[in-house]
């Protein structure tokens, strides 16, 4: 499991688990608008990693990020972790 903590956005972080194949298979938001984030861990999950950090790279809400620019980061980071 990797753990990312977000900056800049209500959520506090994400749990992320990428497989060999580079497809997400787990993804947890702590905290943030539950709607939201619960949704987006859902729809991410069976896809590439890459490509949904690609799509949802600097997606704004407040500020400068999102939850979606958050996780880009958290996918990004997990990768390179990898």
């Amino acid at each position: 499991m990797f753990h990312y903590e977000n900056h800049g956005t209500c959520s506090r972080g994400v749990d992320l688990q990428i497989n060999e194949e580079g497809v997400i298979t787990y993804c947890k938001f702590d905290g943030g608008c539950k709607g939201n984030t619960e949704g987006l861990a859902r729809m991410v999950i069976g896809r590439k990693a890459a490509e949904v950090a690609d799509l949802l790279q600097g997606v704004p809400c407040r500020g400068n990020t999102s939850c979606p620019d958050q996780l880009s980061h958290a996918i990004r980071a997990c990768l390179s972790a990898m």
